[in-house]
């Protein structure tokens, strides 16, 4: 599988609005950090994109997506959904709706918030064609196994991914026992790490340190980063087999 990093960042993205610390003002790429999202293409050739950042369109030019043919969403907070609008291109490349694939929770946020997708008003012009599936246990995509895996986001649970050797987890702050099993193994494990100082519903990267050496992953990448995380200069206090993200970067799997 080939993974790709469309966006590193957090909700607000890298630079802030209106910030002038170092990392703001970086002149550095890796500092320059879209929504988090990544793109999986599978063995036999279709992308599965895990979550619509609020950056989609520019994430999708910046890196010649051409294609999308199933989506997996984490969770409805804004930074990861919000660019649902931009598959409307992505249905006339494939001519069809695209499915798309999170909690029961996720589902009906995304139909209460984005109605007009699923409505059959005509004046509500050009619109993606979605279809909304419910997961709750491993299913089968494109001949591939996708296992949900329950983390904690705060007061909430958001969904990781494990496909194959591949782990995907963003927003979480703690993943309970049985989740760590079901990720035992992994051989790249992609989370969320968003500064040093703890928060209370991200992991800090002396936390997601531990929570990969409880996974025991050969390589992590940490992502959804935010300006408070220096690419150059904190990459060096990373121990061995884990390294920070950046836009656009490929790993294969």
């Amino acid at each position: 599988m080939r993974v790709l990093i469309l966006g590193s960042g957090t909700s607000t993205g890298v630079p802030v609005i209106g910030c002038d610390c170092g990392v703001c003002r970086s002149v550095d790429p890796k500092n320059k950090r879209t929504r988090s999202s990544i793109l999986v293409t599978f063995p036999s050739g279709e992308n599965v994109l895990i979550d619509t950042s609020t950056d989609l369109r520019a994430q999708s030019l910046a890196n010649n997506v051409r294609s999308i043919d199933a989506v997996l969403y984490t969770h409805a907070h804004a930074d990861h959904l919000h660019g649902i609008d931009d598959l409307r291109s992505f249905n006339l490349i494939k001519k069809g709706e695209i499915p798309c694939y999170g909690n029961a929770r996720t589902m009906e946020r995304i139909k209460t918030l984005f109605n007009y997708i699923f409505s059959d008003d005509r004046n509500d012009g050009w619109k993606p064609e979605l279809s909304a599936n419910i997961v709750e246990a491993p299913f089968t995509l494109f001949g591939l196994s996708v296992t949900p895996v329950g983390v904690f986001h705060g007061s909430g649970v958001t969904l990781g991914y494990r496909i194959k050797d591949l782990a995907y987890l963003t927003d979480c702050n703690r993943i309970p026992p049985q989740s760590i099993e079901l990720l035992k193994g992994v051989k790249l494990l992609i989370i969320g790490a968003l500064r040093h100082k703890p928060h209370p519903s991200h992991l800090s990267i002396s936390e997601a340190i531990e929570a990969s050496r409880l996974i025991g992953a050969e390589r992590t990448v940490f992502t959804h980063l935010s300006h408070n995380v220096d690419y150059a200069i904190d990459s060096s206090s990373l121990p061995p087999g884990v390294e920070f993200a950046y836009d656009g970067m490929v790993i294969e799997v």
